[in-house]
């Protein structure tokens, strides 16, 4: 049986043909308080405890149909992509990938931690975005899978520690207890230390058929990502920010370009540097994956407020409860949605000098993240 559950219905993805590219901003017909301006994107325990794993599941893309078919496609055009046989293909291969590179063994504790939160299911966005942006620029999927498996570490990493009493102090993840509810909070500390350190470890020994310079690169491009510049910038300004009531969209897209678009735009660079994409190349899929990322966030400040705990595998309503600054909170539902729209169209842009049968897996991944439901 399949370790991907995908049991909802699909949509139709936009055609790229015929779209035009153009920097990023916040449309004035969504802010008519705003200018239409480009934005700048400047211990161990005595006992083995014995740990269940979650099926990975990818529910509610929104969508009418298992592919990408347009309804008047003629039949003798070529079959059309099969969004969610893809899905499952590349999300069983991480899921292996991650278990083989994250064994059991000593010092037992830390690594049941590591692998309850790492193996506990998920969405595997991130490191199926990766490796499509590597199959788009003509990589093999092979060379991008260690660095797919490194970015789906630290991503756990971030929501181990998201978790914790002394930040969002949540107790359910992906349907489960929080690790630090199951681990203690000091080993949960230490388990995400070690993911984030092993993701790097990982790109650097199990990369095959790449070029050390982007080896390099790649590596470079990771821990920017997520340092000071990056996803940790991102965290800090929004606990800062929990309780002020005169937080703007500027700083609101601040936040979430570096906490949650940040390790989304370097799945899909690395991926196009292992793929062996020229510099242009990796430009304009760096600009999709700015689009996709902020979209992925404006989607989750949306769904926080219209979708239970049981639907999302997480506590509902946290930002709500904390008094954090989302995008429904500044702008409403409805204009955050149609934001939401223009953000998926706008990354879809990017795409149109591809072509459009490589294309095909990362317009679907744009689709799941504007259209998905937990």
């Amino acid at each position: 049986m399949s370790l991907v559950n995908l049991s909802a219905t699909w949509v139709q993805a936009r055609s790229i043909h015929g779209l035009a590219t153009r920097s990023r901003y916040l449309p004035s017909k969504f802010f008519p308080h705003l200018k239409e301006k480009p934005i700048s994107f400047s211990s161990l325990a005595p006992k083995t405890r014995h740990i269940s794993r979650s099926p990975l599941s990818i529910s509610a893309l929104l969508t009418k149909q298992d592919t990408l078919k347009d309804e008047n496609t003629p039949e003798s055009q070529s079959p059309p992509f099969n969004f969610k046989a893809y899905m499952v293909d590349k999300a069983n291969s991480i899921n292996k990938a991650l278990d083989d590179a994250v064994s059991l063994r000593d010092p037992l504790t830390i690594h049941e931690s590591m692998r309850y939160s790492l193996l506990a299911g998920g969405k595997r966005v991130r490191p199926v975005l990766c490796i499509a942006s590597c199959e788009i620029v003509g990589g093999h999927p092979s060379a991008a899978v260690p660095a797919a498996c490194a970015v789906e570490m630290i991503h756990t990493m971030s929501l181990m520690h998201d978790d914790l009493p002394c930040m969002d102090n949540d107790d359910l993840r992906r349907g489960k207890p929080t690790n630090h509810k199951v681990f203690g909070e000091d080993v949960a500390v230490l388990a995400g230390d070690a993911l984030l350190a092993f993701a790097f470890e990982h790109i650097a020994t199990a990369t095959r058929g790449v070029s050390s310079d982007r080896i390099v690169r790649v590596i470079g491009e990771l821990a920017k990502s997520i340092g000071a510049e990056g996803l940790v910038a991102g965290q800090v300004v929004d606990i800062s920010s929990e309780g002020i009531s005169d937080v703007g969209l500027e700083h609101l897209e601040f936040i979430h370009r570096h906490k949650t678009a940040a390790l989304l735009e370097g799945s899909v660079v690395l991926g196009a540097i292992l793929g062996g994409g020229s510099d242009d190349e990796v430009e304009k899929l760096r600009k999709f994956a700015r689009c996709i990322g902020l979209l992925f966030q404006v989607v989750d400040d949306i769904l926080d407020v219209t979708k239970s705990s049981k639907e999302l595998g997480k506590t509902a309503g946290k930002d709500l409860v904390a008094d954090k600054v989302t995008y429904p909170k500044l702008i409403g539902i409805e204009k955050s949605r149609a934001f939401a729209e223009e953000l998926n169209k706008e990354a879809q842009d990017q795409l149109s000098g591809f072509n459009p049968e490589k294309a095909a897996p990362l317009i679907a991944l744009a689709n799941y993240i504007a259209y998905r439901e937990n």
